[in-house]
């Protein structure tokens, strides 16, 4: 069984990534292959999959969701918003001095004014005046990962996205997807390469640590997922064909999984607090695209269930030794699944 401190590294400061390269298929791919590691290029990702293989991207977008801003008594707020709720209401965290007040309004961006509800948990309900959509995108800042120590500029504003985004609602970017360029996309659809999508629109949870040394004592975030029909039937084509299926990210992963836990994957849309740690049995994912992850993080559990603890374990020393680049903006991985029910 293991606990919290398993999952702990030393990671020096200068591996964690500050900016984007300039290229998006210019990051390293490190390919755990078994117990051999092979440092490649991401570009490279087109000689490791065959045609009739299916890629799961998430096709979420980025929300402009941090805001400043003052209480009716003038006292500074900062306000990140979690969830749409629909277009007029929010789940928010609320950084004060002192809790906002049920009833109370908070001025944001200088621009307009919002009504502060009931608590939601950690969270703030916020209905807004107008289009929560629209005033999102005309006075939000896009909200950075709390490691990356500079505002979003215009660059962060493109590179922080996927370049297949679609549905705006997240307040984190699904971080694998980062790496492919519209040029990689046609050079592997040209290969016969399959393409599906899903919606997990990743919150601010993502970045939350886990305080409880015994994992089972941790409560994980949810977060909302939608995956398509079509996708469902791009899966068990895949499956069908003796096809890879191929997760983009820990976010398409665990919408696919999410959806899964009846033992075979369903169409439909929901909350998803699913935690994946080791000794957990794949049902859909057989392979996984991703970023290097936190310390203690649920995401490195994640991944040490999908490729083996100990393997995770030499991937990441590696990937420190070989000055890969963390989180984020950083460098990726190609997994294969150690345990599937398939």
């Amino acid at each position: 069984m293991y606990s919290l401190s398993d999952f702990d590294f030393d990671l020096p400061q200068e591996r964690i990534a500050q900016l984007p390269l300039p290229e998006r298929t210019a990051s390293r791919l490190l390919h755990v292959d078994g117990d051999h590691l092979i440092d490649r290029s991401f570009a490279d990702i087109v000689t490791q999959l065959s045609p009739g293989d299916l890629l799961v991207f998430n096709d979420t977008r980025v929300l402009k969701a941090r805001f400043f801003g003052a209480k009716e008594s003038g006292g500074k707020v900062e306000v990140l918003i979690e969830r749409v709720l629909d277009n007029r209401t929010v789940y928010a965290q609320i950084r004060a001095s002192k809790s906002p007040a049920a009833g109370s309004t908070i001025r944001l961006a200088d621009a307009f004014d919002v009504v502060v509800g009931e608590r939601a948990g950690e969270f703030y309900t916020l209905s807004f005046p107008s289009d929560v959509f629209e005033l999102i995108e005309a006075h939000g800042r896009l909200p950075l990962p709390p490691y990356i120590s500079h505002e979003a500029d215009e660059f962060d504003e493109t590179r922080y996205q996927t370049v297949y985004s679609k549905v705006a609602g997240a307040v984190a970017a699904p971080t694998a997807g980062l790496h492919f360029d519209q040029a990689l996309l046609n050079k592997l659809a040209d290969m016969g390469v399959q393409f599906a999508y899903v919606t997990l629109h990743v919150g601010a949870g993502t970045f939350q640590p886990v305080r409880h040394e015994n994992l089972a004592e941790h409560k994980m975030h949810t977060e909302w997922y939608t995956l398509p029909q079509a996708t469902v039937d791009a899966v068990q084509a895949a499956k069908a064909a003796g096809r890879a299926v191929v997760a983009v990210g820990t976010t398409s992963l665990r919408a696919l999984e999410s959806a899964s836990q009846s033992g075979t994957l369903q169409a439909g849309s929901g909350d998803t607090d699913l935690f994946i740690t080791p000794g957990y049995t794949f049902q859909t994912v057989t392979r996984l695209i991703t970023n290097f992850h936190l310390p203690k993080s649920t995401l490195l559990m994640l991944v040490s269930a999908f490729a083996g603890y100990e393997r995770m374990r030499t991937a990441y020393q590696h990937a420190i030794e070989k000055e890969y680049r963390f989180f984020s903006y950083g460098d990726a991985m190609l997994l294969t699944c150690v345990k599937f029910a398939g």
